[in-house]
């Protein structure tokens, strides 16, 4: 649905608001930049692989995988694209949460990694911060977590929050930053904004 969203040029998060209006069995589904953890990304699996030894399969958990999977190029391609309207060339990156979601350390099939993954393929700078993921490897090469200060924020071209942990101050953040683009809605209740925000 974001994908969609996208591409028709409407708001993914204000549609799932409205939706929630409704007063009776509808429960709010949130997009965002992939999927992680061990459940999701790989339970169905499970379920997958059992139906093919009965010669049998479940098109719908092939499609959802598909599309799931799909979302960090997704993302990745829409940085380019922020990049490319903006005439930006050898942009830094910093990406804002690694875990798979909020208020964890787990990096379980994080679509973050996928993302960073994706980004040192294309030869795109980037840095990171979570306050909860110390360093990581990607690709043989050992990454860590940098300190968000004024100089950080500063220097990067297009901050992507990937991962919206609460210790985070967005509003400190979207002051300091020129760019920014929220794959959570993560600047949901942040009322001004320096930054110029793009949303998933």
């Amino acid at each position: 649905m974001a994908i969609i969203s996208q591409k028709l040029d409407i708001d993914i998060w204000e549609i799932v608001e409205a939706a929630k209006t409704k007063p009776f069995g509808f429960m709010p589904f949130y997009p965002g930049p992939g999927l992680g953890g061990h459940c999701i990304p790989v339970d169905p699996r499970y379920l997958d692989w059992k139906l093919e030894t009965l010669n049998s399969e479940s098109k719908f958990i092939k499609l959802s995988e598909e599309i799931n999977f799909s979302m960090p190029n997704f993302v990745v391609s829409r940085i380019k694209n922020i990049f490319k309207n903006l005439n930006i060339t050898n942009p830094k990156i910093l990406i804002l949460g690694l875990a798979y979601k909020p208020n964890v350390s787990d990096i379980r099939e994080s679509p973050s990694i996928d993302i960073m993954t994706l980004l040192n393929e294309e030869n795109i700078k980037f840095q990171y911060n979570d306050p909860m993921v110390k360093s990581i490897e990607i690709e043989g090469q050992t990454y860590k977590s940098k300190d968000i200060n004024n100089e950080l924020l500063k220097n990067t071209d297009l901050a992507i929050i990937s991962t919206d942990h609460s210790i985070y101050n967005w509003e400190y953040i979207t002051n300091n930053l020129k760019y920014i683009f929220d794959t959570r809605n993560a600047l949901r209740n942040v009322k001004k904004s320096k930054a110029k925000i793009f949303k998933l």
